[in-house]
């Protein structure tokens, strides 16, 4: 399945948004997506089989329960494919944090003046 199949589902996006916040247990994921979306168990745990099987999470046995962590092998294929678009956004973000650079020692200057304003009248 394309990286992209996998996250044009909501309730799959949702589920790494979850997990992009640090480990959580099937029972958490189940709650949260359960309530949120008014799905079953069962249909959560088929999107969390179709996000492990396509490398987006993993999972490991913690005692009683089943731990869920998110896995970057998923994204490199959304990376990869996002590789030749991105020369439409760098120049421009970088046109930003030149802006904003800007800003910054503007900012700094006005604050500095009034210092040196006290300065010239002692």
């Amino acid at each position: 399945m394309h990286a992209f199949d996998v996250l044009g589902d909501p309730v799959r996006r949702r589920l790494l948004e979850l997990l992009a916040d640090g480990d959580r247990s099937a029972g958490e994921l189940t709650e949260e997506v359960v309530r949120e979306f008014g799905i079953t168990q069962s249909a959560v745990s088929q999107h969390l089989k179709v996000l492990r099987e396509n490398g987006f999470a993993s999972s490991r046995a913690e005692g009683p329960r089943r731990l869920y962590s998110f896995e970057t092998e998923g994204m490199r294929q959304v990376d990869d494919w996002m590789a030749p678009f991105r020369r439409f956004w760098t120049q421009r973000l970088s046109a930003l944090e030149t802006e904003i650079a800007r800003g910054k020692g503007e900012r700094r200057r006005q604050q500095e003046a009034p210092d040196e304003k006290k300065d010239d009248d002692d």
